[in-house]
């Protein structure tokens, strides 16, 4: 009888994961045992301490001699830890960072963001509590007294680094079957997430309904995918999908339909428009922070695993699949572009122009070049970190009732707040692409890389998209800075320490990959997928 073999498993390989899914267990544990108010300060010192420990191994890691250069596959084949996976893991850990400190804030909105603990899932009721009126459900609002009485709800801190560790896992899978299990792990905690406000908290219920029935059905696609490529394949890896492809005589007909089907669970997470009807209304009833951390961190993922499935099983086909994903792309920019014009929310704006950018992302993943691979990479690093610093900025401007999200409430801000508004207008250029910012040289290295691979109308289309999607960010420009403040307008909140780290840190990053981009784009350009 033939022993069962343990799979080799390459420690220091993987070693910034494993931190990342062993913290996440014992954040579980802390949450279970310790009393209600240590919670918050021992999640936010584990989620921290987490954070750099991964960082420093995967920087270890890196430096270390004996590590080989085109990377190192492990458990048995399934995982990959090679150098694009590297630079994935960095982006992921970097604004996780920058995400979690908007989550753990408790000063602009007192107690957090997050349903208050004591309120049994029900809004937070009291003396001295008002009553927001939304339609025909009355939705209580908390004073400072009881926010403090009550806290925050402390379980967004374990579900967060569940999602960060399965979107980890996600980049680094060589297996069809290991991104399912990975896409589940991070989607997961992010349909709990999504229903946590302590603000509008039926918008916010909503909004996590929506996001886990369409995201069940994409996973639906993505396994439905899975299986026809095994029919077609007789294996889920994608080294084998991509011989199978090359030399066989098998019928085509699994093949495309195995790759739509896959493909549109993909295009589904990284809100790739037609794809995308989850994203504006999951990002406006979100608490802020998670938006943020879904709208810079998911996106990394998904596009890191479309160009580990796209690299590793369907390089050979591209002719098959390439003007199927043009039209994607296409849609994706002009729905993004157009209808982000018509938007009356800041947070639903934010969420068309996510949809536009993932069509620009798209142009540099069909390029299936090197410069294309590098270049989508650096993307998702400039616009991840951008983002948060945007969702960070957006979390400030209030009035009674919580966020103003309203345009009509963001006029003649900079005369409220002219340091606040000036932040936010660096951002939003650098959305819009100009020089000097990341935004800029991200969106020139893709369309550049697609250009060298003979995809140069669809680069004059993305284009064009991109120059009237830079409408409705000079739009809110304008507004704030030739329009008078109304009277009962909203207030800008003085940011906490942990708000005013996050949108530094964004906009600092913003600006220096805006300036001196060189040392990031070599890092992403360092090496190749390996399978």
């Amino acid at each position: 009888m033939e022993r069962l073999q343990a799979p080799e498993i390459d420690y220091g390989a993987v070693a910034p994961l494993l931190i990342v899914l062993g913290a996440a267990c014992l954040s579980v544990l802390v949450e279970a045992f310790l009393p209600k108010a240590q919670r918050w300060a021992s999640q936010v010192v584990l989620l921290l301490l987490t954070l750099a420990a991964a960082g420093v191994s995967l920087v270890l890691y890196g430096l270390a001699e004996d590590t080989p250069e085109q990377g190192v596959t492990t458990f048995s084949g399934h995982v990959s830890v090679d150098q694009p996976v590297v630079f994935l893991w960095g982006t992921l850990l970097m604004l996780g960072l920058a995400s979690v400190l908007l989550i753990a804030d408790r000063s602009v909105e007192p107690g957090g963001a997050f349903v208050p603990e004591g309120s049994a899932g029900g809004p937070a009721g009291g003396p001295g509590g008002g009553v927001q009126v939304t339609g025909r459900a009355a939705v209580a609002v908390m004073t400072r007294e009881q926010a403090s009485r009550f806290g925050m709800q402390t379980e967004v801190f374990p579900l967060t680094l569940f999602a960060l560790g399965g979107m980890m896992v996600f980049v680094a899978a060589n297996d069809l079957l290991t991104m399912f299990i990975a896409l589940e792990v991070l989607s997961l905690p992010l349909y709990l997430m999504c229903g946590l406000a302590r603000r509008r908290r039926l918008l916010s219920q909503e909004a996590a309904v929506k996001y886990f029935l369409l995201g069940a059905f994409a996973s639906a696609f993505f396994l439905y995918g899975v299986a026809l490529l095994y029919g077609y394949a007789g294996s889920v890896k994608l080294a084998d999908i991509a011989s199978a492809t090359t030399a066989t005589d098998r019928s085509d007909t699994l093949l495309y339909a195995g790759f739509g089907l896959l493909v549109v669970g993909l295009l589904f997470k990284g809100s790739v428009g037609p794809f995308h009807a989850w994203t504006p209304d999951v990002y406006q009833g979100a608490p802020t922070p998670v938006t943020a951390f879904m709208a810079a961190c998911t996106k990394v993922a998904a596009f890191g695993g479309i160009l580990r499935v796209l690299y590793g099983a369907f390089e050979g086909s591209s002719w098959e699949w390439e003007g199927v994903l043009w039209g994607v792309a296409i849609i994706s920019m002009f729905v993004g572009a157009i209808v982000g014009l018509t938007q009356t929310d800041v947070k639903r704006m934010v969420a068309y122009s996510s949809v536009a950018h993932a069509g620009f992302l798209l142009v540099g993943v069909i390029a299936l070049n090197p410069e294309g691979l590098s270049g989508t990479m650096f993307y998702l690093l400039a616009y991840g970190f951008t983002t948060v610093a945007v969702f960070g900025v957006i979390s400030l401007v209030r009035n009674a009732d919580g966020e103003a999200t309203h345009l009509s409430q963001w006029a003649g801000l900079a005369k409220r707040s002219p340091v606040l508004a000036a932040v936010f207008t660096f951002l939003l250029l650098a959305l819009a692409g100009l020089p000097m910012t990341s935004g800029f040289v991200g969106k020139f290295v893709v369309f550049a890389a697609a250009v060298e691979a003979g995809m140069t109308p669809l680069v004059v289309i993305a284009l064009v998209a991109s120059a009237i999607a830079a409408f409705f960010y000079l739009r809110v420009i304008v507004l704030m800075y030739f329009s008078e403040p109304a009277a009962d307008g909203p207030a800008v909140s003085v940011p906490g320490a942990f708000t005013t780290m996050s949108i530094t840190l964004g906009t600092a990053v913003t600006l220096a990959l805006g300036v001196f981009p060189t040392p990031a784009l070599e890092w992403a350009g360092a090496g190749a997928f390996i399978f």
